[in-house]
């Protein structure tokens, strides 16, 4: 068995096409399978009658169950149902060859996602993380979703402490990693920021490609030193390297970036030739997640004019730097999704930029990772 379970109770053979663990989001229950995964403040088991009676009739559970109470259902027991939930979404993975871009970093990775999918849309059929699903649960539950139907897909990985990594990768075998940057969000899981880039940097085993900045030189020296160490004992680079920075060794080496009213040309040397994109931003975190996604349309090969067109098109990302216009002539910007002090500072920049002179305010809640 997949999970590595066994059957308390086989009632029926049922197609599972939606993987559950929340009982307030039931979609589809006769096609569903519910994980009873337990936490810190909450136990899925105790949810089970409450599914079952709204259709539910598949289960993986990890606690002693009264089969009596649910006739017609399936019930798995495994020893560990998080781990189940893992080990389905990885069978699920190898069963596809399509390139799988896996995208990591303290800042940016759901806005990079966003804006590869906005990109590359019309030339792919591509699945993505749902939101900001990148966690031990949101992971999984991603990589379920790939089908025959997809050609491309792209996931993130967020970790908050050491030994989370080895897992997301297992999960997502990504062909293609993206570092988007190395920031002070979660800080406090890590020793330094050494330590953090080491394990976040574990998605990009067995990677064929990897895409990063060599201006941020904590990314930069864990990744060389990983690239060198590897050819130094087994002979061959463990991936390639597709790097961006205004470093001469950068694969896009940035020439020059001018920033106008409302928006900003990148230009820069690409296999010896210069090109150059306009984005319809101006603020730093937006540039940088701009570039990271330029290199990956460099790696598929979509010519400069077609890049050009796109990146002139770019949208906003829900509550990541959301510009909304208020009622007597105020300006707002919704940035509520992160909450952490990179998160904030990259926030501040951006509401500098707005409006020179005018008054600002800052609403903002507690960080309880900070």
């Amino acid at each position: 068995m997949i999970t590595g379970g066994s059957f308390l109770q086989l009632s029926n053979n049922s197609i599972v096409e939606h993987l559950l663990f929340d009982s307030r989001k039931v979609y589809a229950a006769s096609s569903s399978l519910f994980f009873a995964l337990k936490g810190s403040r909450r136990n899925g088991h105790h949810f089970i009658p409450e599914l079952f009676n709204k259709g539910v009739k598949n289960f993986v559970v990890s606690e002693w169950t009264d089969i009596s109470l649910y006739p017609g259902a399936n019930i798995i027991r495994v020893e560990n149902t998080l781990a189940a939930l893992q080990q389905l979404a990885t069978y699920n993975r190898r069963l596809f060859n399509f390139p799988v871009i896996g995208i990591t970093g303290s800042n940016g990775k759901t806005i990079v996602k966003e804006w590869l999918h906005q990109l590359l849309h019309e030339d792919y059929n591509i699945v993505r993380s749902p939101k900001s699903f990148n966690s031990q649960i949101g992971v999984p539950l991603s990589v379920w979703q790939m089908s025959k139907e997809h050609n491309l897909a792209i996931f993130e990985a967020g970790i908050s402490q050491p030994g989370e990594m080895e897992q997301l990768n297992r999960i997502i075998q990504p062909t293609i990693g993206i570092l988007t940057n190395i920031g002070e969000a979660h800080n406090e899981g890590f020793e330094n920021a050494d330590q953090k880039v080491e394990e976040k940097i574990k998605l990009f085993d067995g990677a064929g490609l990897v895409i990063y900045c060599t201006d941020d030189w904590v990314a930069d020296k864990a990744i060389v030193w990983k690239h060198e160490t590897c050819f130094h004992k087994k002979g061959k680079y463990p991936f390639r390297i597709f790097s961006w920075g205004k470093m001469q060794k950068s694969t896009l080496q940035v020439l020059d970036i001018e920033k106008r009213n409302s928006e900003t040309e990148i230009i820069a040397l690409y296999k010896k030739n210069e090109t150059g994109i306009t984005i319809p931003f101006t603020d730093d975190a937006s540039v940088y997640n701009a570039i990271t996604c330029w290199c990956v349309l460099l790696h598929f090969g979509l010519r400069d004019e077609v890049i050009a067109k796109r990146m002139k098109l770019l949208q906003p990302v829900n509550m990541r730097l959301e510009l909304k216009k208020g009622i007597n002539n105020c300006t707002i910007i919704n940035d509520s999704y992160s909450a952490d002090l990179s998160s904030l500072q990259i926030a501040l920049n951006f509401l500098s930029q707005q409006s020179p002179g005018s008054k600002k305010t800052v609403i903002l809640s507690d960080f309880f990772q900070t």
